[in-house]
């Protein structure tokens, strides 16, 4: 097996004395897609804020291909390649695909001047690779489908080098065809290598998607698994009961 991309080692930090999280190790490969779940209040986003830098752990090491990763902001995740797809997923609604791909990172011509022609050339050739059947490249994203949005979300951390892409709730108030096309994107960033993490609270989803599940309760961590050993009962059971059931039998 190939060396982590990622590993999170004894991380805890806390609130006003509340233990948000609680001396928690988690890792992820190349090509990997591991899934985080818990109740709301369980850690699980904050102990990824860690990482994608929103927050600074109190301890643990945090570890990119094997070294040590000093990660206090977003601006230094973003160094080591590490993007991040909030639920909200932060895009400009008056704004076309081009424009929000490329928004505060925009290309110019040699006279300092917004390259709009190879912006749209840029996204055109990224959207071909992600999803070839996207076609609404100089609408503003406001008229696009939840879908589209998260392509656009996602065609912009890809665009700029993600190696490490964080996806909270992707496919939250999406129906049925756009969740797959969701579920095929990730399928085609996993082919390319990427490591994705996945915040969700939909068991049935994080079992399609993901190649291990991890669940978090009160703070730390209750187990993960890979997802062909587990059923969707006992990853309810992790994070109601707060026990593992491998390791129980």
């Amino acid at each position: 097996m190939a060396n982590p991309l990622v590993e999170l080692k004894n991380i805890s930090i806390a609130f006003g004395g509340v233990q948000a999280v609680d001396d928690v190790s988690l890792d992820l490969y190349p090509g990997e897609v591991v899934g985080l779940l818990g109740h709301n209040g369980a850690g699980k986003s904050t102990l990824i804020k860690c990482l994608s830098g929103a927050y600074q752990r109190d301890s643990g090491t945090i570890k990119i291909d094997g070294k040590e990763a000093d990660i206090r902001s977003p601006a230094d995740a973003r160094r080591y390649n590490i993007e991040t797809i909030y639920q909200t997923l932060a895009l400009a609604d008056n704004l076309d695909a081009p424009a929000n791909l490329f928004l505060g990172r925009e290309l110019t011509t040699p006279f300092g001047m917004v390259d709009d022609a190879q912006m749209e050339a840029e996204t055109r050739k990224i959207m071909a690779r992600l999803n070839p059947n996207f076609r609404k490249i100089k609408e503003p994203v406001s008229a696009l489908s939840g879908g589209q949005r998260q392509s656009v979300a996602i065609a912009r951390a890809v665009y700029f080098n993600a190696r490490i892409l964080i996806m909270d709730e992707p496919t939250a108030a999406l129906g049925v065809h756009e969740t797959k096309m969701v579920a095929d994107l990730i399928q085609e960033l996993k082919a390319q290598g990427l490591g994705i993490f996945l915040i969700s609270h939909d068991t049935r989803e994080m079992m399609e998607l993901c190649d291990r599940v991890s669940v978090m309760k009160n703070g730390r961590m209750v187990g993960t698994e890979r997802v062909e050993d587990v059923t969707e009962d006992d990853i309810l059971s992790m994070i109601i009961l707060g026990k593992n059931p491998k390791v129980a039998a």
